[in-house]
């Protein structure tokens, strides 16, 4: 499981460690969430062998038959050694490269997970908020009257649970998500704001709804974005 760099603006061992290159170039096999991103980034990575002697298989939202996933899986049964490279951060979490590590589990193939970014946990870290007790609920709905709801039940159970509730959101649609918790939450909730994390342009801020309210809106539209609800 290869981590790689959140933002394109860092250099790969900036925040990746730089023992993982002994792994990666030790593999020419790679099941990746897009072909063209990861061939970037282990170009970045200074990778040993030529990129075109490597081979990839996507694995990604588009990948609906499990035997698609028994293809990838099987040249490792046959003794052969695979990385796993998401998009970006760590793969397997938030990341369709889950899938390939289930079915290499159930075969009974060792998983291997490197040190790397999580923009998750990043942001859980400089927060402020609850880091002994937290859930990442993934994606809220997109439409209302579903979205508000949504929001209003995390808030519940941040307050209820005293558990830090942590989400994403499409960078484009980061604005929207921003104007409707501020329209339905308590004034009191702990909001942070986690954006473009690991990058020269990084912002995080946790401040109370009613704060929030009362300050000018984030420049945060299409920008990589955790939002986490706390008390």
């Amino acid at each position: 499981m290869i981590p790689c760099p959140i933002s394109e603006q860092t250099e790969v061992y900036e925040v990746v460690p730089e023992a993982n290159r002994r792994v990666i170039d030790s593999l020419d096999y790679f099941i990746v969430e897009n072909t063209r991103s990861a061939r970037r980034f282990l170009s970045r990575a200074g990778v040993a062998r030529p990129i075109s002697e490597l081979e990839f298989v996507e694995l990604n939202e588009h990948t609906t038959s499990a035997a698609d996933i028994e293809r990838m899986i099987r040249p490792l049964e046959e003794g052969r050694s695979a990385g796993v490279i998401s998009e970006a951060g760590l793969p397997g979490v938030a990341d369709p490269g889950a899938q390939a590590v289930e079915a290499a589990h159930r075969r009974g193939i060792r998983v291997v997970p490197l040190v790397g970014p999580s923009s998750i946990m990043m942001a859980l870290m400089a927060s402020g908020q609850n880091g002994q007790s937290f859930a990442f609920n993934g994606y809220l709905p997109v439409k209302e009257p579903e979205r508000s709801r949504a929001v209003r039940a995390f808030e519940k159970r941040a307050l209820s649970e005293r558990q830090s509730q942590i989400f994403i959101e499409a960078p484009y649609r980061n604005v929207k998500l921003l104007e409707s918790m501020l329209g339905v939450l308590s004034p009191s909730t702990k909001l942070t704001v986690a954006c473009d994390i690991t990058s020269p342009s990084e912002s995080i801020a946790t401040m109370r709804v009613e704060q929030w309210r009362k300050s000018p809106m984030p420049d945060i539209q299409k920008r990589p974005t955790i939002f986490i609800l706390g008390i």
